[in-house]
This record gives structure tokens, C-alpha cells and sequence, in this order.
């Protein structure tokens, strides 16, 4: 039996009180707490979770992504594997269980509900109602992964209430995705008992939702902030908001996580209380997660910080035991196996010229740190027949290519990347993860892609011979390698593409939700372009 009691100043989230206190920790759960007269000095709280992410976003395995959070004082998350979904299907779902599984960390992985997203692109493979049965049935397997396809649950689309029922007939939570979405449309939806939402990017369609019985994921990733936005929500409903990242980079993962979203909360003036119960307590009770919250009988889930304002982590124990101390990571390294679906050939400079067909085209708008995009019409530069890309417009072109068989690339323009020079590409283009390529020349785009082809996976910037690239030799979406190096390259390629021009944030992050048809106005798939508003395809010329 291992016993063994840590002190400090214990942050009771539950009780909404803080004082000293010794913890008494016997195998894995607390056995008892009692106050203390000393003085401590660092703070005790319970670990934190991340109510919903991504894993592959990140660009790690589980365990490499664990040995990553932890130091941040992360000691569970939330998972939709639906990345690596949509290209190996329900093997995918396994293969990130099964590795999840060789680290203490705690991963809620939840049934992907939407793969593919849409019937309007080209995906690795199809999850059918029948195998969300199977996977509901699986003890492993938490809820039923954000509902993207909102449209086919307020038209009543046989396949995706099939899917809802299954999760519901098990009671477990299903979580939602539905950018924008108001009244009727969001009556019908939320009558499905879908209970989550990441997607508000405003207060009031967020109120709207939780209205509606909808609890608000605050969502501060990578490529998507909302935090400023939604930040009041932590005064006026802290029982109904949870943190989340959604998609995280490697690059910003190992500078903080769900620690840096409280620090920021608490210095702009929110409770502490209702700041924390955001990243345990709301979470843990939402989802019925085996977290602790520092309460006699609790898994021994609990970080150590130096003060309740920065929020670094001194110390993190999962199930009592140490994963992060004196600045080491204790989860030992795990070796594992990649999996992949890739097979299309090189392209050409020809597959992606585009004859001119009129005197106006449709231009995607592309918005830092928001998921949703603009469209304009503008008159395109035309040479010699073909339209190119103009980087004193910054009207630049986007080419998508089919990564699972060959097929034509579909060519199109978008605004605000703002790309001087050379072109970047990567196999991460949400949801589907096709090739996605923005550049300012045919020449160094056709060799960004055909490298990303080369490598079967991967991300890159290219300008002439000058070349930067991260390979991810798992389904082209994640690396085997520690999370150190992981961000070492990424960062490499992430700063050759802001030498290039670009101004964007994550320009990379940015890139790979050009191509995700659910959230709108204009996208582009490996079929075409996409009118999200109407749900439909739309000609690059106007009609």
C-alpha cells in the first residue's frame, strides 16, 4: 500500500474556501484532509481538464501529448479523435485508445458523430450509425463527439438521429457544434439533448444557447479565441461554461494550457472559484469523468502552484502519483507504431492553372483567430488566359488535392494570408484532411504539395529552394517524436511561413480550416468550392 501526504494551501473548489492543509493519499484516492495552523506557501488544487480537444491537433500521439500537458497541470481531456477519424476510421478511434491507454493521463474519448462531415468531400473512411452503436456500447468510448452536421438533426436525416438515439439509449452526453445557430433550428437541435457547444463566438448567441439548456465550452485553441468574447460568461453563468482548446498546437502546448486560460481569467477580474470549477468541476460533472476534486474518497488528481494569479505548476500527481516534479516529466516515453492512409501521386504545374471564364470570381475571406470566413467578388489578374495570384491584392491561390486517390485538384483564391513569396501546404485540412496549399506561385506550390505527397503527411513551407518541413508519419496528422522537437520543427516551419508575408497568427492552423465545408461562408473542398450558407457547391466565377 503506498501512503504518503502533501501540504499546502488546499483550494477546496467544492467548499469555495482555501486553507491549510495536509492531504493524506493512500494507493490512489485521498484518504483524509486535515487543516493545519502552519503556513504554507504553495496552493493545492485540483488537476485540471480540458473540456474539449482534439489530440491530433496537437500534432502528438496521446502519451507524447500527456508528457506535454502535464506540466501545465493537465490531468485529463476530453478527446474527439475525429481527425484521425476521418482518415482510418474506427481503427483510428482504437489506435488512439490503445496508445491513451499506456499513460496514466486520463483520456475521455468520446464516439466521432460526423465522419465525414459532410457528403461533400473526399474522407479516409465512413463511421455508419451502426458502428456509433458499437462504439456507445464500449466502455472506453465516454459520448458522442460534436455533432457537426446540425442540419441533419434539424431535418430530421434518418442516419444522424439514428446516432443520437444510440447514444442516448446508453446515457451518455452528446456534444455539440453548431456556429450561429438560432432559433427554431436551435430549439430543434438542442431538443436532441445535445448539451455542449464550442462554437459561440459571441455572448449573445452564447446565452441563446444555454437558454436552451446548452453549457458553453470557452474556447481558446491555436487558430480559434473566443475567450474575450465569452469571458463574462465565468460572472453571469459559471455553472454552465467549461475551457477548452478545441485545436492546440504543439508550439503553444508546451507553453501552457488550460493553466494559462485561468491565469488570464483571474487577472481580468473573475471569481476564483468559478474560474476553477470551469476547469474541473463543471467538466468532471458534465461528462461523469473519474477526476478528483480534492475531497476525502477522490482519485488523487491534484497540481501544486506557486500563486493563484500565474498559475505555474510546480508539481501534477494523477491517481496519486507523481507525473511532474522539480521540473521533470515522470510519464515515461512511449515507442508506438504509426498508421497511415495516403495514396495520390505527384501533381503538375498544369493541374492547377486556372483558365479564365469571366471577369469576376469569388474570393474566400479568411479572419485571424476566427473559424468563419468572408467572400468577395473582385476582378481577378489574368496572364496569358490563366488566373494568378496577385500578392499586391493578397488575392492568393488555394489548391486542395485528394490524398486518398487520384483526382483533379480543385483551384481556388482567398484573401488576407497575405503571402509575399513561396507557398505553404500540409495533409492537416480539417475535416477530411486532404492536401490544402496557399502559395503566391504555381511553381513552389506544386512542390510544397508534391512534398507533403513525398512524406505521405506532413506540413511545409517552400520558397524556391528553401525548404522547412515537419513530417507526420501518423495518418498525416501527428509525429511519433517527443513533444519538444515536434514544436522545434514546427516552429521552423511556422516562422518560415511569417518570413514569407504571412501575418496571421497560425497561419498553418488557419490554413487547414479553409477546408471545412460545416462552418461558413465560403470553403473549399478536394470537390470543389463550397457555399456554406447554402450548403451547396458554387462556381469560382460568377454566375
Amino acid at each position: 500500500m503506498k501512503e504518503f501526504s502533501v501540504s499546502g494551501k488546499l483550494v477546496d473548489v467544492l467548499a469555495r474556501r482555501i486553507y491549510n492543509a495536509t492531504v493524506n493519499i493512500e494507493n490512489s484516492r485521498i484518504v483524509d484532509i486535515q487543516e493545519s495552523e502552519k503556513d504554507y506557501d504553495n496552493f493545492i488544487i485540483p488537476g485540471l481538464v480540458d473540456a474539449h480537444v482534439h489530440i491530433e491537433s496537437s500534432m502528438l500521439i496521446p502519451t507524447s501529448f500527456a508528457r506535454a500537458a502535464v506540466k501545465s497541470g493537465t490531468v485529463a481531456t476530453v478527446s474527439d479523435p475525429h481527425e484521425i477519424a476521418n482518415v482510418m476510421g474506427v481503427a483510428g478511434v482504437h489506435y488512439m485508445i490503445e496508445n491513451g491507454k499506456k499513460s496514466p493521463f486520463k483520456f475521455y474519448f468520446g464516439a466521432p458523430s460526423c465522419v465525414p462531415a459532410t457528403p461533400f468531400e473526399t474522407s479516409g473512411a465512413i463511421i455508419s450509425a451502426e458502428e456509433i452503436k458499437s462504439l456507445m456500447a464500449n466502455k472506453d468510448i465516454y459520448y458522442l463527439a460534436e455533432m457537426m452536421n446540425f442540419p441533419g438533426v434539424i431535418y430530421n436525416d434518418e442516419e444522424v438521429l439514428k446516432k443520437i438515439k444510440y447514444a442516448r439509449g446508453v446515457n451518455k452526453p452528446i456534444d455539440g457544434h453548431a456556429p450561429g445557430l438560432s432559433g427554431e433550428g436551435l430549439e430543434k437541435y438542442a431538443a436532441q439533448n445535445i448539451t455542449t457547444d464550442h462554437e459561440s463566438t459571441t455572448i449573445e448567441e452564447a446565452i441563446n444557447k444555454i437558454e436552451k439548456g446548452i453549457k458553453i465550452q470557452i474556447r481558446e485553441g491555436s487558430a480559434a479565441k473566443d475567450f474575450e468574447n465569452l469571458f463574462s460568461l465565468l460572472n453571469s453563468h459559471p455553472d454552465k461554461v467549461m475551457f477548452c482548446t478545441d485545436d492546440c498546437h504543439p508550439d503553444d502546448l508546451i507553453k501552457g494550457h488550460i493553466n494559462k486560460i485561468i491565469s488570464r481569467a483571474i487577472k481580468k477580474g473573475a471569481d476564483l472559484f468559478d474560474v476553477l470549477s470551469a476547469a474541473t468541476k463543471n467538466p468532471k460533472e458534465h461528462y461523469n469523468l473519474n477526476t478528483g476534486l480534492l475531497q476525502v474518497g477522490d482519485a488523487a488528481d491534484f497540481i501544486i502552484v506557486k500563486d493563484l494569479e500565474n498559475f505555474d505548476v510546480l508539481q501534477t500527481y494523477i491517481d496519486g502519483e507523481p507525473v511532474f516534479k522539480d521540473a521533470k516529466v515522470l510519464l515515461k516515453k512511449i515507442e508506438e507504431k504509426p498508421i497511415n492512409n495516403f495514396s495520390c501521386k505527384p501533381i503538375s504545374i498544369s493541374d492547377i492553372k486556372v483558365k479564365s471564364e469571366g471577369n469576376k470570381i469569388k474570393v474566400i475571406v479568411a479572419n485571424d483567430g476566427d473559424l468563419l470566413t468572408g467572400k468577395e467578388v473582385i476582378q481577378p489578374t489574368i496572364e496569358n488566359g490563366k488566373i494568378i495570384s496577385d500578392i499586391n491584392k493578397d488575392i492568393l491561390k488555394i489548391v486542395v488535392v485528394n490524398r486518398y486517390r487520384d483526382s483533379e485538384p480543385q483551384v481556388g483564391f482567398i484573401k488576407n494570408f497575405n503571402l509575399k513569396q513561396g507557398a505553404i501546404a500540409g495533409s492537416i485540412a480539417h475535416d477530411s484532411h486532404n492536401i490544402i496549399c496557399v502559395g503566391t506561385n504555381d511553381g513552389d506550390m506544386v512542390k510544397a504539395i508534391n512534398q507533403i505527397i513525398e512524406s505521405e503527411g506532413g506540413i511545409v513551407a517552400v520558397n524556391g529552394m528553401n525548404v522547412k518541413s515537419l513530417k507526420l508519419n501518423v495518418a498525416g496528422l501527428m509525429s511519433t517524436e517527443e513533444a519538444e522537437e515536434v514544436a522545434r520543427k514546427y516552429q521552423e516551419v511556422h516562422d518560415m511561413a511569417k518570413s514569407l508575408g504571412s501575418n496571421l497568427t497560425a497561419p498553418f492552423m488557419t490554413m487547414a480550416f479553409m477546408a471545412l465545408l460545416v462552418i461558413p461562408e465560403l470553403k473549399i473542398g478536394d470537390k470543389g468550392l463550397f457555399d456554406v450558407s447554402k450548403f451547396e457547391f458554387t462556381s469560382l466565377f460568377m454566375e
